[in-house]
């Protein structure tokens, strides 16, 4: 993705790992868990700096799970990560059995979610992640959209009462967010007012969102912005209130067309207030190896393909 020049390209990765610092320098009780992938998800900066709070688990997902159970069971702050494909594909049973169904406060957070890990391929692009955290009972998704706003999500994670997956992206982001801002889990923003159609983003996608709100101003059409960066629980009363206002939605995210934002949203509108909605995610296909930008661009995962999506859900409102 590009950002315009006035805007900070950070990676949110990166700003995991020095939020995870300063949680350990406020609590002794924050621990971190990783499975061998710790300069990849950026956990080395903890345990560079917390050694004795640090526990590589090897490649041992499942049991890594487990441990955080655990720990968490002990009274300690616990954040386990690795790459997305692997936290949620190989330990689906133990987070649903060990951390959900006893309710243990395990903050999962995974990076290198989506298309653009790029040249490693379909085995190791998670398109279904958020799908089947948002199976799981008690379960809170959050998929933030950029460093800023990576950085207050674990902040809230870290005290907040129930499990958490946070799900993060290999590329590095234009930063949107302002350290001002409050965050609050289940809780969206608008990012940019509009009147005639509300796109609705997520990580990655949604500065796709932005550039197409500028490629339809263009034309004359006003599109509303928001980041919902909470998946579950999804923020009922900013879906709604922009169904009512702009009548027309567009769900964009690096995700497969089952199962994530675009059915949050979807489940709600249809319950409450129905409105034409059109997805932009993967049409229901693995990944496939490539450079990051041209897999966004094969799959359609762009601000063109948003704008696009844009014009067909106003063409069906005024059907």
């Amino acid at each position: 993705m590009t950002a315009t020049a006035s805007r900070r390209v950070l990676s949110t990765r990166e700003a995991y790992g020095r939020t995870l610092v300063r949680l350990g320098e406020l609590s002794r009780d924050v621990v971190v868990l990783d499975a061998d992938l710790s300069s990849s998800t950026q956990t080395s900066l903890f345990a560079a700096r917390f050694p004795d709070r640090f526990f590589n688990m090897g490649v041992s997902e499942q049991d890594m799970i487990c441990t955080a159970a655990g720990l968490s069971l002990s009274g300690k702050i616990v954040f386990a990560s690795s790459f997305a494909i692997f936290i949620t594909g190989r330990c689906w049973e133990q987070i649903r059995n060990s951390v959900a169904l006893p309710g243990c406060n395990v903050n999962l957070v995974a990076t290198h979610g989506g298309l653009t890990v790029g040249k490693d391929g379909a085995s190791h692009q998670a398109l279904e992640d958020i799908a089947i955290m948002r199976a799981i009972p008690t379960m809170t998704v959050i998929v933030p959209g950029d460093a800023v706003e990576t950085r207050k999500a674990v902040e809230a994670a870290a005290w907040y009462d129930g499990p958490v997956y946070i799900r993060l992206t290999r590329e590095n982001l234009p930063v949107i967010d302002s350290d001002e801002r409050p965050f609050r889990i289940g809780v969206g923003w608008e990012v940019r007012p509009g009147r005639d159609v509300t796109l609705f983003g997520i990580g990655l996608m949604l500065h796709a969102a932005l550039e197409a709100a500028e490629l339809l101003a263009h034309e004359g059409i006003s599109a509303r912005v928001v980041n919902l960066s909470t998946v579950k629980p999804v923020d009922e009363h900013i879906i709604v209130r922009c169904a009512v206002e702009t009548g027309a939605a567009v769900t964009a995210e690096e995700h497969n067309v089952c199962g994530g934002l675009g059915d949050a949203v979807g489940e709600v509108l249809l319950r409450r207030h129905p409105i034409p909605l059109e997805r932009v995610a993967v049409r229901d296909a693995f990944g496939r190896s490539g450079d990051p930008k041209e897999l966004l661009e094969y799959f359609e995962l762009t601000p063109q393909a948003v704008a696009a999506a844009a014009r067909r859900a106003i063409a069906r409102a005024k059907r």
